[in-house]
């Protein structure tokens, strides 16, 4: 019962990594408060936690969206303990595309934007909205989800590396800043995870990603989940700024 009665906020928590995170902080004994855009899958997963937990319908985009949510939580629980900033998208595309020296096709701005908006605007409104609450206080846990695309880069994939580089930059940046009042901010970058959306994708593209990792395998929902977990509890009370890869060993080439 390593989060007995801690108020662990989770966004797109409603299926992945996300939904196993809730189950996990749960059985941790957390009051888990999942926000996400899929309300059905979202009110199924409150309900079979328990009367303690909760479901909101929020894009993490739209600031006031977030804001009305963890004024929300804040006047039901009466604090934030945990905020688990795991709700991204892709949209995926060359950076450029040629073909016998002319351009084909390019990464368009309004999958820049959106991914852009979700996976880094995102997290920064999420995290602004509960540090207020943490400061008051004098207590909490920031842990951003990056990607080893984060760290190594990955073909086609220009918005959602940004995304998840600008998401170790912000854990940087808040550890420095938040420390001060007893809030520890890290993140996670996980590698090739086996969720609902990765089981969907041909054998010879799994098969890839299996090569790629030393381990041998992908990695399974629960060890990224695992993870969050040991750094929202006291066991990890000197973590801070840090990011911790759980990838299987992988380096992402060219």
């Amino acid at each position: 019962m390593r989060l007995k009665d801690k108020v662990c906020l989770i966004t797109g928590g409603a299926a992945g990594i996300g939904k196993v995170t809730a189950q996990r902080f749960a059985s941790e004994g957390a009051k888990v408060v999942i926000c996400d855009v899929n309300r059905e899958a979202g009110e199924a997963l409150a309900a079979e936690l328990g009367s303690d937990a909760s479901f909101s319908v929020v894009n993490v985009a739209d600031r006031a969206e977030v804001q009305a949510w963890v004024d929300g939580v804040v006047a039901r629980y009466g604090r934030v303990d945990v905020l688990i900033n795991n709700a991204g998208i892709t949209r995926d595309a060359m950076f450029v595309k040629v073909k016998d020296g002319q351009l084909v096709k390019q990464m368009d701005e309004a999958a820049f934007d959106l991914v852009m908006n979700v996976n880094l605007k995102g997290v920064f409104n999420c995290a602004q909205a509960v540090a207020p609450y943490m400061i008051k206080q004098g207590s909490g846990v920031i842990i951003n989800s990056s990607s080893v695309v984060g760290l190594y880069g990955n073909v086609g994939q220009t918005n959602y590396v940004a995304t998840k580089a600008g998401v170790i930059g912000f854990t940087k940046v808040w550890a420095r800043e938040l420390g001060r009042y007893g809030i520890r901010v890290n993140a996670v970058a996980p590698g090739f995870i086996m969720t609902e959306m990765v089981q969907k994708m041909p054998e010879d593209v799994l098969a890839g990603m299996r090569s790629r990792t030393p381990l041998g395998r992908l990695g399974e929902p629960v060890e990224i989940a695992n993870t969050f977990l040991w750094l929202s509890s006291d066991e990890a009370s000197y973590v801070h700024g840090a990011t911790i890869s759980v990838d299987g060993g992988i380096v992402i080439g060219t």
